[in-house]
Formats: C-alpha cells, sequence, structure tokens
C-alpha cells in the first residue's frame, strides 16, 4: 500500500495581542475568523474558540504577567484536515503546564487544592490534541483540532457541549 505525504502545513494566520486582560476575545474573534469555512461544525468551533481563550488568557495573565508590552503572539497553521494554532508568550520561568496539578473538584471544595488551576485542564478536553513547549523564556501552547470528515467523527470528544 502506497501512504501519501501529509500535505505541507499552510500559514492561514499570524498576528499578536497585547497582554492585557480581556484581549483573550481579540484572539478568539480573530482565530474565529479566520477558520471559518474550514469544516469545522458549530459545536467543535466553539470548542476550539473556548480553548483559545483559555491559552490566550493563561498567556497574558500567566506568562507575559499582564505586561501589555510583551505581546502574545497567535499563529494559525492548516495541516490537511486540521486546524493547528499555536499561543506563545515570552514570560519566561517555568511553563505552567509543568507546574500544573490536574484538579480536584473535591479537594479544591475541601480547600486542599487552589480553586484556580482549570485552564489547561479546560483546554485538554475541548480540542483533540494539546502541546506545551518551552524554548528558553518562550512557551507554547499548541491547539489541534479535526475539520470534517471521518478523522473527526471519532475525535473522542462528545458534540454536545
Amino acid at each position: 500500500m502506497t501512504r501519501r505525504a501529509a500535505p505541507a502545513p499552510r500559514r492561514i494566520a499570524a498576528f499578536a495581542v497585547p497582554s492585557e486582560p480581556g484581549n483573550e476575545r481579540l484572539a478568539l474573534a480573530r482565530v474565529s475568523e479566520v477558520v471559518a469555512g474550514l469544516g469545522l461544525t458549530t459545536a467543535r468551533l466553539e470548542r476550539l474558540k473556548t480553548a483559545v481563550a483559555e491559552a490566550a488568557m493563561n498567556a497574558i495573565e500567566h506568562g507575559n504577567n499582564n505586561r501589555a508590552e510583551i505581546p502574545v503572539e497567535v499563529e494559525v497553521l492548516q495541516k490537511g484536515t486540521e486546524i493547528v494554532v499555536a499561543i506563545s508568550d515570552s514570560g519566561g520561568g517555568p511553563a505552567a503546564a509543568e507546574a500544573a496539578e490536574n484538579p480536584d473538584l473535591a479537594r479544591k471544595l475541601d480547600g486542599e487544592q487552589s480553586p484556580r488551576g482549570w485552564g489547561l485542564f479546560l483546554i485538554r478536553n475541548m480540542v483533540d490534541a494539546m502541546d506545551v513547549t518551552t524554548e528558553g523564556a518562550r512557551h507554547t501552547v499548541t491547539l489541534t483540532m479535526r475539520t470534517g470528515g471521518p478523522e473527526a467523527e471519532g475525535a473522542g470528544h462528545d458534540e454536545h457541549v
């Protein structure tokens, strides 16, 4: 059986937003605009928008410490039947994902775990794949969402949000 080479990634958009609270809405709106028409169902688009907003909010708040002069960079690629969104900050320090503990509702309610800390858990459960990389001071959260077709049907996520 002959395998076809995967298509080269196509950059759809690249932009930056200042690290100010609320600018995660700018990031999600722009991503939503540029992926429109690429085959995501409404439910999957909403999941991607939630993940993008949460990742951008984390980059603004935890990565860049709300310092407007340090932008959050967003890149959107299409790789065959996948939409890939990379969200990067330049805050330095340890990556939040490395130190993040999975949230435990009972422990949070008992005060044994901070009431915060749902972000990466939420992101991971909104998209088909999430990767976190750190290169020096740069942290990147990469979100992957499959578009329509058989690959998306068995993506492991219920379409009901």
